[in-house]
């Protein structure tokens, strides 16, 4: 199962923490797994393109997604809240393979 914790100071979010795997289907077909990777690498990607990726902590190896916002920013704030969106979409989409939480 994909487990993902969005973390909030102050009422605004500052850190993503995405864990796991959906097991939807054996490796290289999971269209649970594709989808949420993708999303991560969109935004990551997007933060980094913008020259912002100054102002995030970034982690990032198999299973395991971590964004941390260093200083706040309106455009990464956007990016971050589009994230969150799309992943709690495809939670209601998958709901036994993908579990979101939120914290703070």
């Amino acid at each position: 199962m994909i487990s993902s914790t969005f973390r909030y100071a102050d009422g605004k979010l500052n850190q993503i923490l995405v864990t796991g795997h959906a097991n939807y289907k054996k490796h290289g077909k999971d269209i649970v797994c594709a989808a949420v990777s993708a999303t991560l690498i969109v935004t990551a990607n997007a933060i980094e393109h913008l020259g912002l990726n100054r102002l995030i902590d970034l982690t990032v190896r198999d299973g395991y997604f971590q964004l941390i916002l260093k200083e706040e920013h309106p455009t990464i704030i956007g990016l971050l809240e589009n994230l969150e969106y799309t992943l709690n979409d495809l939670e209601q989409q998958y709901p036994n393979y993908m579990k979101n939480q939120k914290e703070g």
